[in-house]
């Protein structure tokens, strides 16, 4: 058997051994997660490809000196393997943070009533894995960068010069460096969480998604908003959910001097009561303003959240019209005309 033949055959069976191996650890992973408390919603198969390709490369290496190859060819396969190395571990690193993140959201039940707490988690979470999985990818490029002895040579005239570089890199990538510092501030402060409804630009919605440059705002006609997360930091919005997930929602009805107010009282009690959109906290109707020709009445409600607030508004208003419509039409709003006539 010739040298070549033989190195081959070593680096093929080094390369099989690491795919068999990479199976069994994957296996042993598996039943692992099994014994942990939530593991059940971790995707197991997260850690399956980065293995697949993480073992072979190692055994691949290991089995170098055993080959029969130049010098420089087992050189050439060593950087080779050491880059597919750097390149998995960064990988595997990256899929570790995603089960962790899947791990530890899992506790958290964002699709609860009172989810104040659940949606603060996953906010800080996901925000923190986006910056973690940026800056894995940064050190596992310049780790492949600097196995290459050029490149290493390059490095010391970049470090001497890292100065101006900065100042120039720091102008033009002044907007990017600033979403990704707000996106830091809104992990740590939280002005807004996942499924918080806002206001913004005049639109209403919740949040869906928070990267680290930008925020996607899910409008209540289906459509999507995206706007930068620097304007979270640097622009008023209206957060309805900051402090818990109650609304209160509020209907106005304009109505003539003579409505009577005890009895639309009564209604809206009543009209709550039987509405399955009413959390059966607040239930208060007042008078809240009054002009020459009609006065304002101002009936507050409450509910769980705030597209069940919106259901319960259009409820609330739906219904009272028909009551006024049907009881008492003349309480609607007129116009009055006096004629004076004289001799």
């Amino acid at each position: 058997m010739n040298d070549v033949l033989f190195s081959i055959l070593v680096i093929g069976g080094a390369a099989a051994a690491g795919v068999i191996f990479s199976v069994i650890i994957f296996f042993i992973i598996k039943r692992s997660l099994k014994f942990i408390k939530g593991a059940a919603k971790v995707n197991i198969k997260h850690f399956k490809s980065p293995l697949a390709l993480l073992l072979p490369a190692l055994f691949i290496l290991f089995s170098i000196p055993l080959t029969r190859f130049a010098e420089g060819t087992k050189g050439i396969i060593g950087h080779a393997a050491t880059l597919w190395i750097i390149a998995s571990v960064g990988w595997l690193f990256i899929k570790i943070m995603s089960v962790a993140k899947d791990l530890i959201l899992s506790r958290y039940d964002i699709e609860a009533k009172d989810n104040l707490q659940a949606r603060r988690r996953h906010t800080q979470i996901r925000v923190i894995s986006h910056i973690i999985t940026v800056i894995i990818v940064i050190l596992t490029v310049s780790f492949m960068l600097l196995t290459f002895s050029m490149v290493r040579e390059v490095g010391v005239s970049i470090l001497a010069s890292a100065g101006v570089l900065g100042i120039i890199l720091g102008f033009a990538a002044q907007k990017t460096l600033g979403n990704m510092i707000a996106g830091i501030q809104i992990a740590i402060s939280q002005p807004i969480r996942l499924d918080d409804a806002v206001v913004v630009e005049g639109e209403w919605g919740w949040i869906e998604e928070i990267t680290l440059t930008y925020v996607v705002l899910r409008i209540w006609d289906k459509r999507r908003l995206i706007l930068p997360i620097s304007y979270f930091v640097e622009k008023p919005f209206q957060n309805w959910t900051r402090v818990s997930a109650d609304v209160l929602g509020s209907v106005y009805l304009y109505m003539d001097y003579t409505v009577p107010i005890k009895e639309v009282r009564k209604e809206l009690t009543r009209i709550l009561e039987q509405s399955q959109y009413w959390d059966k906290k607040v239930n208060v109707l007042q008078v809240t303003d009054s002009t020459d020709r009609s006065v304002e009445i101002r009936a507050l409600m409450s509910a769980h959240d705030s597209p069940t607030a919106w259901n319960l508004r259009c409820e609330v208003r739906e219904k009272l019209i028909e009551f006024l419509q049907e009881k008492y039409p003349k309480s609607l709003p007129r116009a009055r005309l006096e004629i004076d006539k004289q001799d």
